[in-house]
């Protein structure tokens, strides 16, 4: 439902009905300030993909990407939403995760590696209707002391990396041994003996 943007003690009274602020910005239109049923947001976000039709009360629905969710330090519960409007024929900027699967199978591992994941996100252009969730990698042939970088990825098409094909984005690296400090044994005499 449409909201006026009155400050944060609207915002607070908002949340303690169960609702959640938020605002919808971009393609050239106003700012649309909206309240969301925090259940239903919760929901949205588990489940939906990078695009999701907003619909603000009973207007034509419009296509937008989750921009921001803030979220409360304790409870993780969403306080504030911004939600950017997106032309389904215009190609956008986004970020999305990168997963890698079978790890835990990688010689490297099996060996005693220890696979790092140096790369969480990687930066993309695409149609919004286009935009993975995730870019999906494997890894289960990997060796000790190997190194992946992004020209390895495989983007989905219609889709462009934008970062560094350079960029490192998992190793596979040897344990690191403690080195065993010996103890030194000390006789301690006792002042005035002979």
């Amino acid at each position: 439902t449409a909201r006026s943007p009155e400050g944060s003690r609207s915002a607070r009274r908002l949340r303690r009905d169960g609702l959640v602020p938020g605002v919808m910005y971009g393609g050239g239109d106003a700012p649309q300030h909206f309240a969301v049923d925090a259940r239903t947001l919760r929901n949205t976000l588990a489940h939906a993909g990078q695009v999701i039709e907003v619909t603000v009360d009973g207007s034509a629905s419009t296509n937008v990407l989750i921009k921001d969710v803030q979220r409360h330090p304790v409870r993780g519960e969403a306080v504030h939403v911004d939600l950017l409007r997106v032309r389904m024929d215009v190609a956008i900027h986004a970020t999305v995760p990168i997963h890698f699967e079978g790890s835990e199978e990688a010689p490297g591992v099996t060996e005693g590696g220890i696979f790092n994941q140096e790369l969480r996100e990687v930066n993309i252009e695409a149609l919004p209707g286009d935009i993975p969730d995730s870019i999906q990698h494997d890894v289960s042939g990997l060796e000790m002391n190997a190194t992946v970088t992004l020209d390895v990825l495989a983007a989905p098409s219609g889709v462009t990396l934008l970062d560094d094909v350079e960029t490192v984005i998992a190793t596979i690296t040897p344990p690191t041994l403690e080195p065993v400090e010996e103890e030194i044994e000390t006789e301690t005499a006792l002042v005035g003996e002979d």
